[in-house]
């Protein structure tokens, strides 16, 4: 048994952490699975309380330009309230479920560059240490893959994922940020946009989908975001044609200029993102997915360029956790 923090805020010959997660990515509004275990060190001690912090990289925008940070979205009491022998090894297993708005890190095992981890906090004595931080895996949700797939089929391309700070006005959004997947447009759609923003709201009873279109303007007019949303439920993902489907969605958006606006037509909230459009349901039957979406993330991990930008993912990934350690080390 190989523990990776020693409690040092507890003192030197203190008991120690490791929590350890069960194999597999996690799924949004699914449950957290793993083990948090302790070892006694040269006295016994009374655990007061052991709790897990769910983490969150995420970037926030402001007047002064942009800034990252990370975010606790959740905690959980996981045990406490007994006594740790001395030299003493104790197991916790624990299950706890997932905010169903958790952000997806991964496609079909490939990383979006999404960094989420689980902190560990042990009290003992009234001393509180933030002792062990792990990388979380989450994938997507049926109807999300679906939905991604469906872009993916069309011809959209993935450019980046990340997590900003703030609220989409009009949604249901409880989580204090949201996650925006960055498409490049299809050919077909390539004349009316530069880009196009995804944002995923799950809940218990269905996703809304937000959509942001980055529109090119005209000879005599310029360009302006457009935003729209749809709400499809979870037992649609194996039910509808959702390439058919997407597609509709895409052709509202570039086809009734009139019916969507820029940010200054529909409000902002406190982050400045805007939100427009009227929820949509699907009516088609039949599968219909496609795969190219997850062939451009499964291209973060293969050939010459998509490997490198791979390597720079797990950099990235690796530099968030060294660095929230060495916070905790310093607290």
């Amino acid at each position: 048994m190989v523990f990776k923090r020693l409690l040092g805020a507890i003192g030197v010959g203190g008991p120690s952490v490791d929590t350890v997660l069960d194999g597999g990515a996690a799924l949004p509004g699914g449950a957290l699975t793993g083990r948090v275990l302790l070892r006694g060190g040269g006295s016994a001690v009374d655990i007061e309380h052991i709790g897990l912090e769910l983490i969150a990289r995420v970037e926030a925008e402001h007047a002064e330009g942009e800034s990252e940070g990370s975010v606790a979205f959740e905690r959980f009491t996981v045990g406490g309230g007994f006594r740790l022998g001395e030299e003493e090894e104790r197991e916790l297993p624990f299950s706890v479920p997932l905010p169903w708005e958790t952000p997806v890190t991964e496609l079909h095992g490939q990383p979006l560059g999404v960094v989420l981890g689980v902190r560990t906090e042990v009290a003992v004595a009234g001393a509180r240490d933030k002792g062990d931080l792990d990388p979380l895996a989450v994938r997507p949700l049926p109807v999300q893959e679906a939905v991604l797939e469906a872009f993916g089929g069309l011809g959209f391309g993935f450019r980046s994922a990340d997590l900003e700070y703030g609220h989409i006005g009009g949604t249901g959004q409880r989580l204090p940020f949201y996650q925006e997947i960055e498409l490049t447009p299809a050919p077909r759609y390539a004349h009316a946009m530069n880009e196009l923003e995804l944002t995923f709201l799950a809940s218990p009873s269905g996703v809304e989908i937000v959509l942001e279109a980055d529109k090119r303007g005209g000879p005599f007019s310029a360009g302006h975001d457009a935003l729209t949303r749809f709400t499809v439920r979870h037992e649609d993902a194996p039910a509808l044609d959702w390439q058919a489907e997407v597609d509709g969605w895409i052709r509202r958006m570039t086809e009734h200029h009139d019916a969507y606006g820029s940010h200054a037509a529909y409000g902002h909230d406190s982050h400045g993102h805007g939100y427009a459009g009227t929820p949509g349901t699907g009516h088609h039957s039949g599968p219909g997915l496609g795969t190219a979406v997850a062939a451009g993330a499964a291209g973060l991990a293969v050939g010459v360029v998509g490997g490198m930008v791979a390597a720079e993912v797990v950099d990235e990934i690796g530099d968030f956790f060294e660095g929230e350690e060495d916070d905790a080390d310093e607290a």
